[in-house]
């Protein structure tokens, strides 16, 4: 794989983080994959790594992403209780 291959390639892996995660800011996604892909620059074999990027970025999102819960009926009328 030459440089401007992997390059596509890790293009393309930013473009399908974003799309797989909406609610993460797109500029946080592109930014952590470049991280991510600056950490293999001095590897020999290039063939696995955008999506070693990949896996890499998809592990750090899903570790930082905040989870919101919903609450349904009953536990909301027994939140507005507890107030």
């Amino acid at each position: 794989m030459t440089g401007d291959e992997e390059l596509l390639h890790v293009e393309r892996v930013i473009t399908r983080l974003i799309s797989r995660y909406p609610a993460v800011s797109p500029a946080e996604i592109e930014a952590r994959v470049r991280k991510i892909h600056e950490r293999f620059v001095g590897c020999r074999i290039r063939d696995f790594v955008p999506l070693l990027v990949e896996k890499a970025a998809t592990q750090e999102i899903l570790n930082r992403r905040i989870v919101i819960p919903i609450l349904d009926e009953r536990s909301a009328s027994l939140n507005s209780l507890a107030l």
